[in-house]
């Protein structure tokens, strides 16, 4: 099977965003359709990176911590860092963290929220096999064929409970405010027109 090599790289996380090949590679989609998809998620999210107000207070969510909820969460004072940081010598986050993958479109204001997770340990939830790296590997592709660039990160947010029930209904939460694209939840809103098969 020729595309064992690629599965294998896309299993492990290596996502070599200039050269990748990847399941979409029939589509060729033009750069003024993906930008404009790109803009669309965009619209929505840019209100919420410039108006932190309208996110709800939340503090039932943290009752034993004493911290105040989704309100303290800020996407861009979260470090980003390359999608390969799980191959570093050591990570620089570890234990439970709501993470979000991110691109940085050039011509937007803000960046776009592409997915949002949740995981018990931050320094190994990427190095497995994730949905979301075969979306960004057909994203990525999409963009490179039609001349546009992808500039991807991931970032966490460690400043979250322990437990895993109070953290999974942080990720739904902010999941339903920024409306991440390629999380299952939001998946037919968006629409992606970059992959064929619906994961």
């Amino acid at each position: 099977m020729q595309s064992s090599g690629r599965q294998k790289q896309l299993i492990e996380g290596d996502i070599p965003i200039e050269s990748i090949k990847s399941v979409s590679s029939e589509i060729v989609l033009s750069s003024e359709l993906l930008q404009d998809w790109q803009n669309k998620v965009h619209s929505h999210q840019t209100i919420l990176f410039d108006k932190k107000e309208i996110i709800p207070k939340q503090t039932s969510l943290f009752p034993s911590s004493g911290k105040t909820g989704i309100e303290d969460f800020e996407p861009l004072s979260l470090i980003p860092l390359s999608l390969n940081f799980w191959k570093w010598p050591s990570s620089p986050h570890r234990g439970p963290a709501i993470y979000l993958v991110m691109d940085r479109p050039k011509d937007l204001r803000n960046p776009i929220i592409l997915y949002i997770g949740e995981t018990v340990a931050a320094e190994k939830r990427w190095k497995g096999e994730h949905d979301c790296k075969a979306y960004l590997a057909s994203y990525s592709e999409a963009l490179s064929t039609a001349g546009l660039g992808a500039k991807l990160s991931i970032r966490f947010w460690t400043d979250v409970p322990k437990e895993t029930r109070p953290r999974r209904e942080i990720e739904q939460l902010l999941i339903q405010f920024w409306l991440p694209p390629f999380n299952k939840e939001t998946r037919e809103r968006w629409k992606t027109p970059f992959t064929q098969d619906p994961f």
